[in-house]
C-alpha cells in the first residue's frame, strides 16, 4: 500500500510515519506541508491512502479532499485533525473522507484502520 502523509506540523508526520513503520506492505512515497502539494503529489503518485489534516496552508484539508475527489482519484483518505467538531467531519464524509479522526484521541485508531486496509487488499 503506497500512503502519503499531508500535514503541516513535521513533528505530526514523523509521528504517523513512526506508527506505519511496523506496516511491512505500507511505503510513504511522499510528504506534504500543504494541501497544494498533498494534491499535486496524488495527482502525481497515484497513491493507495492518503492521511490529511484540515488546517493547513495554501489550500486547507477539507478543500484538497474536494480536488482529490473531484480529480477521480479512488485512494482512501484518512483526515486527522486537532478540530474534531461535528461540522468539520460531517463536511468531510460529504466531500469523500472514507476516516475521520481526531489528533488528541483517535491517533492510535490509524493503526487499525491500516492493519483492516492491508488486510483487504490480499
Amino acid at each position: 500500500m503506497r500512503a502519503i502523509i499531508a500535514d503541516d506540523s513535521e513533528l505530526l508526520r514523523e509521528r504517523v510515519r513512526a506508527l506505519l513503520k511496523p506496516f511491512e506492505d505500507v511505503e510513504i512515497v511522499g510528504e506534504a506541508g500543504d494541501g497544494r502539494s498533498a494534491l499535486k503529489l496524488v495527482n502525481d503518485l497515484h497513491p493507495d491512502l492518503v492521511i490529511l489534516d484540515i488546517r493547513m496552508p495554501e489550500l486547507n484539508g477539507i478543500e484538497t479532499l474536494k480536488e482529490i475527489r473531484k480529480s477521480g482519484s479512488r485512494s482512501t483518505i484518512c483526515v486527522l485533525t486537532n478540530y474534531p467538531y461535528p461540522q468539520y467531519r460531517d463536511r468531510c464524509y460529504v466531500e469523500g473522507a472514507d476516516y475521520f479522526f481526531d489528533k488528541n484521541s483517535d491517533f492510535q485508531k490509524i493503526t487499525a484502520m491500516i492493519a483492516d486496509l492491508t488486510a483487504n487488499r490480499t
